[in-house]
């Protein structure tokens, strides 16, 4: 018996037998996602959009309810209330453009349903001019990271499973922002930096995995492309069920005791953890099925005269 025999898994997982109605379904998922960004579209945050920033110091701590609720009988409409720091200190944003008179404003009509005293700190304006060029730049730091990964896996490994990393990482981001889309979430800076943070996840899973199927296809003389793929799939499940498994209990934690101000950002990672981790299984090894893969494109090249033969 060999030492590849010996180290395979005495169970496989058929992953691959199912290849099909996972495609559908990350179809359906896609679809949704495009329709909803296409009507509904997403909800920019101050950081795209323009507004402004006011944050005030409680001399006692309010709830945050009680805080909204004065906010929107004055008049704001759509202003987020959060904890900024401790439990008195407030940051609010507004869609209004600010003035001098709209922090004292905003301070008076706080003051209406507190006894104590509200310390006007600080009041900062976003232009929408700056808004769009966030998002300019947003966009475009997103399609550079999805190029340059495309452009190091096709060195790394091959073509045809640069494709499959990249399908697999468009996959997710999609999805990450159909979620948004459809459950209108504030998408501000912090966002963007999870989803982001989401494509390094995806891509880590991605190149694993890879790494295994490549060198599988090396050692495995018998055998189809699907039973290939099926063999790596099953012997790094252990390691990404218990990388995402970790992550995403960080991530709960977070969700729930991170507070407003971060919450989006943390929304983001758990549904491009999630999203991720199925994508590393069904998508880029998918797509590599779609397109062939086989033992003859992960041949080692021998140089013509080579005294050696690096053939497995």
């Amino acid at each position: 018996m060999s030492e590849t025999e010996k180290q395979a898994p005495k169970r496989i997982i058929h992953f691959m037998a199912q290849r099909k109605i996972a495609a559908f379904f990350s179809m359906l998922l896609i679809l949704g996602s495009l329709a909803s960004l296409t009507m509904n579209g997403l909800k920019f945050g101050l950081d795209f959009t323009g507004g402004t920033l006011v944050e005030v110091g409680y001399s006692r701590p309010e709830p945050l309810d009680n805080i909204r609720t004065t906010i929107e009988q004055a008049g704001y409409e759509g202003a987020v209330v959060v904890h900024f720091g401790s439990e008195t200190d407030i940051l609010v944003r507004l869609a209004q453009d600010s003035s001098d008179e709209l922090g004292a404003e905003l301070v008076e009509a706080l003051k209406q349903d507190f006894s104590g005293e509200i310390e006007l700190r600080r009041i900062e304006f976003v232009g929408a001019q700056v808004g769009e060029e966030l998002q300019e730049q947003g966009g475009l730091a997103m399609l550079m990271a999805l190029g340059m990964v495309m452009l190091y896996i096709a060195f790394r490994f091959q073509f045809k499973f640069s494709v499959g990393a990249v399908s697999a990482l468009a996959h997710d981001v999609i999805i990450t922002l159909g979620i948004f889309s459809i459950l209108q979430i504030d998408f501000d800076l912090t966002v963007l930096a999870a989803l982001l943070a989401v494509i390094g996840y995806s891509l880590n899973d991605t190149i694993v995995v890879s790494d295994r199927i490549r060198e599988n296809f090396r050692k495995i003389r018998k055998g189809s492309a699907e039973s290939v793929i099926d063999t790596s799939l099953t012997e790094t499940l252990a390691r990404t069920l218990v990388t995402s498994l970790t992550t995403l209990l960080v991530l709960t934690a977070l969700f729930v005791f991170g507070g407003e101000l971060i919450r989006g950002f943390s929304i983001a990672l758990l549904v491009g953890v999630l999203v991720g981790t199925y994508s590393s299984i069904y998508v880029a090894a998918n797509i590599l099925l779609m397109m062939n893969i086989s033992k003859e494109d992960l041949i080692i090249p021998v140089k013509e005269g080579s005294e050696f033969d690096d053939r497995p």
